[in-house]
């Protein structure tokens, strides 16, 4: 048999009453959900103040696959190992307290710390005296050493029965899911937005997943990968649905019509209409985004402002104080490190000499150049799935299009470069036709090019070619490969 008393997260402790109650509830029957999955007749008991587990297995499997599944869930602060005991005179404590920790305190230092519920004939220090007397004398080499010692031997006493802890875990904390309302968090699969879902679901917020598609299906597919691993880890005791909006006729409009200074807050400003749009469709009141201070210039208190001007929906930013080292350090604690540094970023979306400190006049002024029917039709389109429906697309990896250094004869180049970058620095390849068809075009006009030739894409940093490559061929245009000069 296996016993674990999960610890509350102190905020919940500190609730009224009735609140507290909610919360503990809802923990209960997470913590049921969960654990049912691996024992149908596991107890789950909510004691008030902490809620105990108990299973018929014992096995080493069921106890790491308990521990790792606690450890996740949101509204544990501790997962505490115990051996339960019925107790009538101290010394039946400290026989069980010998046996189980004989091994592990002999020939260190040690002191026995005993919190105690009830009423009994002891006090929690006389208890302390007796069982760290009683481990002092019998076991080789041990010796009391109330600070600072090797190892804390801690026992629980509730009325007649004693729980000897074995060892303690740290869980996620926050509160339990769903305590919160839901919010609508805008996920690109990087760094930032993987660790402010994170943040929203370890506060018990039912966090749904808008993802706005920039770099076509293969993009789709990391950041599906991205989100069905935070939902799995963190929220699966609850449904949230993913909503995908091909934004690349957004960017294709901005890109064409849009000063480039403020290029990004027109961007963020559209995201956050289209946001708004779909999260008054959903109910959803909050949306989420992992902006930082001061982390690139759409981030400025002054931009931030301009974009939060564009709705009444309110944004949430758990990030908003943190350094980006801070953030990645929390991205490699979660898991999401591997798969943020595997999402790229895109060439050709963010103009070079942004406006850090832009004024909302400016902004309005070049948005009345914007067909917002772009904006409208990608919304309309936007297609919503419950996150369980994908999972096997989750599993699923973009395979790597072929990439040449040489050129073979008769070959054409396609600078997919932005316009600006483009006209900032043009691409000469001597004996070779170099033509230019900007990124955001390829999908609409990349048939009207003869098909009897060979095409190499090319973009500054060979990550755009290489998913718009990918793209193409799925639309079934397999005279397609990327370009990569050699240094």
């Amino acid at each position: 048999m296996l016993k674990f008393i999960v610890k509350l997260h102190p905020e919940i402790i500190i609730k009224s009453k009735s609140v507290r109650k909610r919360f503990t509830s809802i923990l209960e029957r997470n913590v049921k959900m969960i654990l049912r999955k691996f024992d149908e007749k596991v107890a789950v008991k909510n004691n008030w103040d902490n809620i105990t587990i108990t299973t018929q297995l014992s096995d080493e499997q069921t106890r790491l696959t308990f521990i790792d599944e606690l450890k996740r869930v949101p509204g544990i602060e501790q997962v505490v190992e115990v051996k339960e005991v019925i107790f009538d005179t101290l010394d039946d404590i400290y026989q069980h307290a010998l046996g189980l920790v004989a091994p592990v305190i002999a020939g260190k230092t040690f002191c026995v710390r005993i919190k105690r519920q009830g009423t009994h004939d002891f006090t929690s220090t006389e208890a302390e005296r007796y069982v760290g007397g009683g481990l002092n004398q019998n076991v080789e080499g041990a010796s009391v050493k109330l600070t600072r010692p090797d190892v804390t031997v801690k026992i629980e006493i509730k009325d007649n029965r004693a729980y000897l802890l074995t060892e303690i875990h740290r869980g996620l904390g926050g509160f339990p899911l769903p305590t919160q309302e839901d919010v609508l968090s805008l996920i690109s699969g990087g760094f930032d937005s993987g660790v402010a879902t994170y943040h929203m679901m370890r506060k018990g917020a039912r966090t749904h997943f808008l993802f706005f598609n920039l770099g076509g299906a293969a993009h789709e597919i990391g950041v599906k990968q991205v989100s069905y691993f935070l939902w799995k880890q963190f929220s699966s005791t609850h449904r949230v649905k993913f909503i995908a909006v091909d934004f690349e006729p957004v960017v294709a409009e901005i890109l064409e019509n849009i000063d480039s200074g403020e290029m990004g807050v027109v961007l963020k400003r559209m995201m956050m209409r289209a946001g708004s749009k779909i999260a008054e469709r959903l109910n959803i009141p909050a949306l989420v985004t992992g902006e930082s201070i001061g982390q690139v210039s759409s981030q400025t208190l002054a931009n931030l402002s301009v974009i939060d001007r564009v709705t009444e929906t309110l944004i949430l930013r758990p990030l908003i104080h943190l350094d980006k080292q801070e953030i990645i350090s929390t991205a490699r604690q979660i898991g999401t490190i591997e798969m943020a540094e595997a999402m790229p970023e895109y060439c050709g979306v963010i103009s070079k000499k942004p406006n850090v400190k832009t004024r909302i006049g400016k902004v309005q002024a070049e948005e009345e150049k914007f067909d917002f029917d772009v904006l409208n039709t990608v919304v309309d389109n936007a297609r919503i799935m419950d996150i369980r429906e994908i999972e096997e697309a989750t599993k699923e990896e973009v395979k790597e299009a072929e990439s040449v250094s040489e050129l073979p004869q008769g070959a054409v180049v396609l600078d997919i470069r932005s316009p600006e970058e483009e006209d900032d620095s043009p691409l000469e390849i001597e004996g070779f036709e170099v033509k230019h068809l900007p990124f955001f075009r390829l999908a609409t006009q990349f048939g009207d090019l003869p098909q009897d030739k060979e095409y190499f894409l090319y973009c500054k940093k060979g990550v755009m070619s290489q998913l718009q490559t990918l793209i193409l061929h799925e639309k079934g245009y397999l005279n397609v490969r990327v370009y990569k000069p050699s240094k």
